[in-house]
């Protein structure tokens, strides 16, 4: 039985004679936190994008589940949650109204059961009724964590999950997906330029720059050999050596 969640073969993605992201292969394993690291621009929501079915990649190959997303698949599409940097939420609608339009969407049965289920996981059932207007940047991650998890998929794509988040928020959002992971099983992929969320979140890490996977391995083999958060920092920093420039 193949055990990875994610496989991409020579992903490539390329906007005129720029490649954002060059020949990415790449496994993730059931079970994994896996943090993507790597400078502002060095390519990993253009990664995101093409695993998550919302950019077609310009070649290579990329599975989630067995299925292929390069070909925006439906049925890879029901395997996989996801949650943007800026969460997208009707404004005028209340907590709930929005969680069950997407619970419709996703053919969630019994969708008011598993709102509920979802809100009471997330400790923010209390949120429900209020106007998604009126709530803070976290507030809004947390109801765009609870959207993309109604459907319960295994592998939940998050890209830059604590961006503009207060202390208390990285904190709570970093729970949460520790929680998922060990209770639900949910694979986890997590697109980063934090050394100190990766550190503290993720059993395994890759790292981009200028399109290309540059460093690969597991935490705890990167802890043994490279030691405390600022010598994973000097790591980091020694295999990106360019600021990347024009990938997103």
């Amino acid at each position: 039985m193949n055990t990875y969640v994610v496989e991409t073969r020579q992903l490539t993605k390329r906007y005129g004679d720029h490649a954002a992201v060059k020949n990415l292969s790449l496994s993730v394993e059931r079970g994994e936190v896996f943090g993507f690291l790597g400078h502002n621009g060095a390519g990993k929501t253009t990664t995101i994008h093409m695993l998550t079915t919302l950019l077609k990649p310009t070649s290579g190959t990329a599975l989630v589940c067995g299925k292929s997303v390069t070909d925006q698949s439906l049925e890879a599409r029901r395997h996989i949650g996801y949650v943007p940097e800026n969460v997208r939420l009707y404004d005028t609608m209340t907590a709930r109204a929005n969680l069950l339009f997407f619970a419709r969407l996703s053919g969630v049965e019994n969708p008011d059961r598993r709102i509920d289920e979802t809100l009471d996981f997330l400790e923010c059932r209390d949120l429900a009724p209020r106007l998604v207007g009126s709530f803070s940047k976290g507030l809004r991650q947390r109801i765009g964590l609870a959207q993309a998890i109604l459907h319960r998929p295994d592998v939940l794509f998050l890209d830059e999950p604590t961006s503009g988040l207060d202390p208390m928020g990285i904190k709570t959002l970093r729970d949460l997906i520790v929680r998922l992971n060990r209770e639900f099983g949910t694979t986890i992929f997590m697109n980063t330029h934090l050394i100190s969320e990766i550190s503290r979140t993720c059993t395994s890490i890759g790292v981009l720059n200028q399109g290309e996977l540059v460093f690969r391995d597991t935490i705890e083999k990167v802890t043994e050999r490279y030691g405390s958060e600022s010598s994973l920092e000097e790591l980091y920093l020694s295999v990106t050596p360019v600021q990347a420039k024009g990938a997103a």
